[in-house]
């Protein structure tokens, strides 16, 4: 991978704060030093009066002995400024505006604990939380996005690690199109992984560590619309009637069916037992669980096609298991082989029988929204109404195409007259 690591840009400014006056008349000369765009300013702790200042030379002006003490002060700032740059760039590879502030003002702390050693305590800390009020799965997505913070400083900064403070908005920025550009990930991919890492800036701040500034208060978290693509009611079924010459095939087909009979994610069909079957108060068998991911109750009841699906697999599996589910990434790999040789050219996943269940099997046919949130275990009905929209869009085609039947209708009537 190309590194796109430029030389450090490197500028200190002594300038006048002229609309602010003190009592004696004098303005404060203030100190801003620049490095690749990102600066601060301070004050020196020096004051003249604003007709004495030579904005051209950033000076003050005149021979008298006053004026002479101030810029060797400046002067000497200045060197010193430039020897912190300097010394920091040659033992760190980088420096700081902020770093060199603190040293000059001398409210510089020391040792700053690093960014990806704060980011490895979140991390433990949130694993913690695995099986009680998270999944494996979240947490595993923490673990990657500090590993693309790491590869990122590696590529970007050639560093191994960075103080918290050193994160700024330029730095959100670049790491959010270095996502884009080294990892291909799309928009709303790489916006997950902002959106983590921001979470993990706000544990950092909570734990009393000396952040002034949020390099993330002005980004803007822009996710795109996604046109979910469903499959049809004729799809399923072509699906569903294909015979398999590949046993695996068979089953993934089977597990895939199940699931958009059922609404239930990969990780819950994965953990369902005949004790998660039950005979409920209307003689019907029912799914009867929690979500995984969520801990939501999920109540849904088994149709024919499910409960013949279950049947097949009767007293055949171990440990219980009623399906024979193989790894998420296998079954996505089979599901797309089954697509093909079904003839259909969309996308099908694990997911995509969740999506099928919530539209083409229920809100199609007249499910209630509230009825169908329920089953699927969302904690909010908006979730659910991405959904309707995608039913509110089949139903736009489907009538575009009985608009189509009757004018070719009409053509063929006025041609027979």
């Amino acid at each position: 991978m190309k590194s796109t690591v430029t030389k450090s840009t490197f500028r200190t400014l002594f300038y006048l704060r002229k609309n602010e006056v003190n009592k004696s008349g004098n303005c404060s000369i203030m100190v801003r030093v620049t490095i690749n765009k990102e600066q601060v300013q301070f004050s020196s702790k020096l004051q003249i009066k604003p007709e004495l200042w030579d904005t051209t030379n950033s000076k003050v002006l005149g021979r008298s002995a006053d004026s002479m003490k101030i810029n060797r002060l400046l002067d000497a700032m200045r060197v010193k400024i430039d020897e912190i740059y300097h010394r920091h760039l040659n033992d760190y590879g980088y420096v700081l505006p902020e770093k060199i502030k603190n040293i000059v003002l001398g409210i510089d702390t020391g040792k700053k604990k690093m960014l990806l050693v704060h980011f490895a305590e979140h991390n433990e800390f949130y694993k913690l939380k695995v099986g009680i009020q998270t999944t494996h799965t979240t947490y595993s997505r923490y673990e990657l996005t500090k590993l693309r913070v790491k590869e990122f400083l590696e590529i970007e900064y050639k560093l191994s690690d960075i103080p918290v403070i050193g994160l700024t908005p330029i730095f959100i920025e670049k790491f959010f199109l270095f996502l884009q550009s080294e990892h291909k990930c799309n928009n709303n991919t790489a916006m997950k992984f902002i959106q983590r890492f921001k979470a993990v800036f706000y544990y950092i701040k909570n734990t009393g560590a000396d952040i002034k500034a949020d390099p993330f208060a002005n980004f803007k978290f822009r996710y795109e619309k996604v046109v979910r693509q469903i499959l049809t009611q004729e799809e399923i079924d072509l699906i569903y009637h294909k015979e398999f010459e590949i046993d695996r095939l068979d089953q993934v087909r089977d597990v895939f069916i199940f699931c958009s009979y059922t609404g239930l994610s990969y990780i819950d069909v994965a953990n369902l037992t005949s004790n998660d079957i039950q005979e409920a108060f209307d003689n019907n068998l029912w799914i009867i669980t929690k979500r995984k991911k969520t801990n939501v109750d999920i109540n849904v009841r088994l149709l024919d096609i499910p409960k013949a699906i279950l049947e097949k697999y009767k007293g055949k599996l171990a440990n219980d298991k009623i399906l024979p589910v193989c790894s998420n990434q296998k079954m996505n790999a089979y599901l797309k082989e089954i697509g093909i040789l079904c003839g259909i050219d969309k996308p099908i996943t694990c997911h995509v029988a969740r999506h099928v269940f919530a539209s083409t099997i229920t809100l199609a046919n007249g499910v209630p929204i509230e009825t169908v949130s329920k089953m699927l275990g969302h904690t909010n009905i908006k979730t659910t109404q991405i959904y309707a929209k995608i039913v509110d869009s089949k139903l736009s085609a489907d009538m575009e195409n009985l608009a189509n039947v009757y004018r070719n209708r009409k053509m063929t009537h006025k041609q027979a007259l």
